[in-house]
């Protein structure tokens, strides 16, 4: 079978797998790339797809962080003497990609196998038939090529064979190196439920922020949103009922600081002079998400947020359920309100309703949604008459709950009633409640089965 030159292999790292075609899609979305699936996206790490163009799998590539490289892809098969036959039919038209001045190296990966260095070097020098005319060169080559072996997905059952063999030119790579580089380890300043690198940046690209785009986060906690979208070109703002989260002013989340606290200079702006993108950072504030202090004309391109789910941090809105006392005007500059409890079905209708109003038409909500995983009915997500769900796709976190990182866009401005419709989850709207009903539950099993152990010891 002779590959058609605009075929192209996406190798994709082995997490996150849901996240993977939201991710690609809003991407070639956001460049007008045409892309075509020439197998059926799955959760296994390679995809075929037809690109018009090698610059359109490098733009691809430059924005995702779920791709590790995407190769052009020469010949695939079931079998290496098929792979090597298909290589030989090809010679006429593979040869433009080499010459005397370019160098090259060839590079040997395996998935769900492992193989030593002498074994990779023995499937190199089996490609001496390629019409290569450079020299080697191991670090930045002119030219990579790519072998791929494919054992599967299940490493307690691995075949003594590749179930398939990929072999091509090496033509982007993907921007893992940013993981890295945001990487919450190193960062100034984090907080206990600060967004990972990988999930923040996943979450920029679904909402297809781009230079220039005007980015929100109304739940901003230590500003790792805000991060992965400036690191994209956004501008970004946002805010937080949180006076202690927002003044870095809370107990520290890293162990070897319990003791120390925190350093004077931690703050969501520090981050942004750590990774030198003070120049897209406009400033957070402390305020009610369910009060929203901005004006009514403001228009963003883009709402990137992780709402409390009353686990880790505490769902609250300002109010009280006593009677209200005057602030004397004295005390008013100092004064933090009361706050009292903020429903999650409240807060979505909010947050839903705060997007149908203030994102530009075309723009997109990007934001989580905790599920008790027994009562899931895609039919109770949090709905807009001017929102449409884009994407849906789940992170798993134990055996009974998860969260769906719901991602909408735009598609008129509201009228009338639909500023503030009536929203219903049914019992996604309890995962609160059942979350800690399940804990307390799991704690006296675990306790009953403590006590049987020990009479029967």
């Amino acid at each position: 079978m002779c590959i058609g030159l605009r075929k192209y292999l996406f190798y994709f790292a082995n997490e996150h797998t849901e996240f993977r075609l939201p991710e690609i899609k809003a991407i070639a979305s956001l460049f007008k790339i045409p892309l075509k699936w020439v197998e059926e996206p799955s959760n296994e790490p390679f995809w075929l797809a037809e690109l018009p163009s090698e610059e359109s799998a490098q733009l691809i590539a430059s924005r995702s962080v779920s791709v590790r490289r995407i190769v052009h892809l020469w010949a695939s098969a079931s079998k290496v003497s098929d792979l090597h036959n298909q290589l030989k039919d090809q010679e006429q038209s593979i040869k433009p990609f080499f010459s005397p001045n370019k160098t090259f190296k060839i590079k040997v990966d395996t998935f769900c196998n492992h193989q030593t260095q002498s074994e990779k070097l023995e499937k190199i020098e089996s490609f001496a038939y390629l019409p290569i005319q450079g020299s080697v060169k191991l670090k930045d080559p002119d030219l990579t090529l790519q072998y791929f072996e494919h054992y599967g997905m299940d490493p307690n059952n691995r075949p003594s064979e590749p179930h398939r063999i990929f072999f091509g030119r090496v033509v982007a790579q993907g921007r893992r190196d940013l993981m890295t580089q945001l990487n919450l380890k190193k960062r100034k300043f984090i907080g206990n439920t600060s967004m990972d690198a990988q999930l923040s940046l996943i979450m920029a690209n679904i909402a297809q922020v781009q230079p220039g785009d005007l980015v929100l986060d109304p739940f901003v906690g230590s500003g790792s949103l805000l991060i992965a979208a400036a690191s994209f070109g956004g501008y970004v703002f946002g805010s937080d009922i949180d006076f202690l989260m927002l003044h870095a002013k809370t107990k520290p989340t890293r162990k070897q600081d319990r003791f120390k606290g925190r350093q004077v200079d931690e703050s969501v702006f520090a981050n942004f002079c750590q990774y030198q993108l003070t120049s897209h950072y406009i400033d957070v504030v402390v305020a009610d998400a369910s009060l929203p202090l901005w004006r009514d004309r403001l228009t963003v391109d883009a709402i990137i947020t992780d709402p409390p789910y009353g686990i880790r941090e505490s769902i609250e809105r300002v109010g009280t359920s006593r009677e209200m006392i005057a602030v004397l005007e004295e005390n008013q500059a100092s004064h933090i309100p009361s706050k009292t409890d903020y429903n999650m079905e409240q807060l979505l209708s909010d947050l839903l309703c705060f997007a149908a109003s203030h994102l530009r038409v075309g723009g997109r909500l990007v934001t989580w949604i905790p599920i008790f995983r027994s009562d899931y009915d895609a039919s109770c997500l949090p709905s807009h008459p001017c929102l449409r769900l884009e994407a849906n796709c789940e992170q798993i976190l134990s055996m009974v709950a998860s969260r769906r990182l719901l991602t909408y866009s735009k598609l008129r401005e509201p009228q009338g009633e639909e500023l503030n419709p009536i929203m219903s989850l049914g019992d996604l709207a309890s995962f609160r409640d059942k979350y800690f009903h399940h804990m307390e539950e799991a704690r006296v099993e675990r306790k009953r089965k403590k006590i049987e152990h020990a009479l029967q010891r």
